[in-house]
């Protein structure tokens, strides 16, 4: 893998771009100059061979017109003698052909058996014809030779013809050796660049590997590391400004990191839900508040349509979003508990650029709902209970400024109902600014120690005065020992006086209540029960809320004002303890209390 990794690198590139350089140099050089120097060297030898065939010519012309003896040598000893002065050349052979085309000498001896014969060769009769000329041919061996031929002239007339075949084989020999040379030559020079190569290209490569190297490891978020300037060149400018760039994403990193941190950290710790998506409605992201609040696991719905996961896919498309300015409320209640979330929405969007996505901020307003849905009905209730008294009273009062007063069976009547509705007014009055000091937390609560059997059969035997008229029996249930709860006395006895008076309320003429105590491990149970009508299973989760009545016109005529058992509830909550009721239509209710044993009656258990 290695090996692999350099041959790709930079610095077996640089290498061989250098060697390549070189190479490419030295072989445009040596063909250039080796094809000059052939090209001279064969000129050079064309322009000897034809020096030498002028001189065979102008010896050969004497020899063929001038007056022989008859006792000189013959001719062709005289030629043969000129062409081995002339033509002693190895490779080379030179003929003397005369007018009729007969061979009169040649410089081989090896072929002197052809002196006399006739020349069958066409350049041969060319040049009797008068034509000169010279070319490099091959012969049938593939040796190339240079062959001249020359017309012997004197006064215009021909005399005869020269014939030379010159071999060219040392020229190219000599030229094979000098490629041999070069090439020797080319080999270690490139050899010698190479090794020049891998110096000179460290001093480039050398700095670029370091910047790679940092590269990578800025990568991995390491900023830490610096490059090494080698240099004031190019690239030491380079490695500077890289070391620059290290320290500015090192700070530029650095401060996104601290907001991403301080915007994770508010998104984590936000009461409200957040949710991004991008610009075709997918959510990408998603804190954990928003997590609780829809009940996901955001790295499973990550991709989901926002709509979808709104439930608003019916009637939203992801693009309707993007031009909702209002809040909307949406209903998650399901048949056990209410649910509401509000939704507002955000576009996010380049300046003057396409919408990128949309942040979506979910706020549970449930408890908020619940809160103004119970003040409206408070208001309600309170001037529906205030306006009742107070418009009877008037007619009441109309009818006594008409004359009523002096009736005396009509007069005290009016007056007597005018009281009770004032006295009706002033409960219902007297318990709002009870409920009130509760809300605000400003009631004072007084603890003692109190027998809470005595406190039972105190309030039992002040309402069996009370009730005479109806005959209403009282059970006791109640342990002959004492029992003792930490408490609020008057508080408590606004409690029990409450609950009993509601059971003597709707309790028939010879009914029975029954007041019944049971010790438990850690806590007391009161329950107070009676025969009365009773109240309807959908009705019990509510008699608790304020101004709540099961049967609003008898409770009305009781002269209830539907804030009882809401007092009742906080005074008992107070102590610590916990009110339920149990009620079967028809049968009659049982309205129980809870309450923590005194630390003394612990106490005295454990001795």
């Amino acid at each position: 893998m290695r090996i692999a990794d350099f041959f790709k690198s930079i610095h077996f590139k640089m290498i061989t771009i250098f060697m390549l350089l070189i190479f490419i140099a030295l072989q445009v050089i040596g063909v250039y100059f080796t094809g000059e120097l052939e090209s001279q060297l064969e000129e050079n030898h064309r322009d000897m061979i034809i020096e030498r065939a002028d001189l065979l010519e102008y010896n050969v012309r004497q020899e063929l017109t001038r007056d022989r003896d008859e006792e000189e040598e013959p001719l062709e000893d005289d030629i043969a003698d000129l062409l081995q002065e002339f033509f002693s050349i190895d490779n080379s052979e030179a003929q003397v052909i005369g007018p009729n085309q007969q061979v009169l000498g040649t410089s081989d001896w090896n072929e002197q058996d052809i002196v006399g014969q006739q020349s069958t060769s066409v350049r041969v009769e060319r040049a009797l014809l008068g034509s000169s000329d010279d070319k490099i041919v091959k012969d049938r061996t593939g040796n190339r030779m240079l062959v001249v031929t020359q017309s012997i002239e004197d006064n215009g007339d021909i005399l005869g013809a020269i014939y030379i075949e010159a071999s060219m084989g040392s020229i190219y020999s000599e030229m094979n050796e000098i490629n041999s040379i070069f090439f020797k030559g080319a080999l270690i020079a490139l050899a010698i660049t190479a090794v020049l190569g891998i110096l000179l290209s460290q001093t480039i490569t050398k700095p670029i590997v370091d910047m790679r190297k940092q590269a990578k490891v800025m990568r991995e978020g390491d900023f830490s590391r610096r490059v090494r300037v080698y240099g004031q060149d190019e690239i030491g400018q380079l490695a500077e400004s890289f070391n620059s760039l290290t320290m500015n994403l090192k700070e530029a990193n650095a401060m996104t990191e601290g907001e991403r941190k301080k915007l994770s950290s508010v998104l984590t710790h936000m009461t409200d839900g957040v949710i991004a998506t991008d610009e075709l409605g997918r959510i990408i992201l998603m804190n954990k508040r928003a997590e609780q609040l829809l009940n996901v696991n955001s790295n499973r719905i990550m991709g989901a349509s926002l709509p979808e996961m709104l439930h608003l896919s019916e009637t939203v498309a992801p693009s309707d979003l993007y031009d909702y300015s209002d809040s909307i409320l949406l209903d998650f209640s399901d048949e056990n508990e209410a649910f509401l979330l509000e939704a507002n929405f955000s576009v996010i969007r380049n300046e003057e650029g396409p919408v990128n996505g949309l942040i979506t901020v979910l706020h549970d307003v449930t408890e908020k709902e619940t809160i103004e849905r119970e003040r409206r009905e408070f208001v309600a209730n309170v001037s529906h209970e205030l306006r009742t008294p107070l418009t009877t009273m008037r007619s009441y009062l109309e009818a006594l400024e008409d004359g009523a007063m002096e009736d005396e069976n009509l007069g005290p009547r009016f007056l007597q109902v005018t009281q009770n509705e004032t006295e009706r007014m002033i409960r219902l009055v007297n318990d709002l600014l009870q409920l009130s000091k509760m809300d605000s937390d400003d009631l004072k609560i007084t603890f003692e120690t109190v027998d809470l059997g005595a406190l039972l059969h105190q309030i039992s035997e002040r309402f069996e005065m009370i009730t005479k008229d109806k005959n209403i029996r009282f059970s006791k249930d109640i342990p002959i020992h004492p029992i003792y709860v930490d408490m609020d006395k008057d508080k408590m006895m606004q409690v029990f006086d409450n609950i009993v008076s509601n059971a003597v309320k709707y309790s028939p003429d010879g009914g029975t209540i029954t007041i019944q105590v049971i010790a438990r491990t850690k806590a007391i149970d009161i329950e107070i029960s009676d025969e009365g009508v009773g109240i309807p299973k959908d009705s019990q989760p509510r008699v608790f809320d304020r101004f709540y009545r099961v049967d609003k016109a008898r409770a009305r005529n009781l002269g209830g004002t539907g804030l009882g058992l809401s007092i009742a509830k906080e005074l008992v909550e107070s102590h610590d303890g916990y009110i339920s009721v149990d009620s079967e239509w028809q049968k009659g209710t049982t309205v129980s209390v809870t309450l923590p044993y005194s630390v003394h009656e612990k106490a005295g258990v454990s001795e």
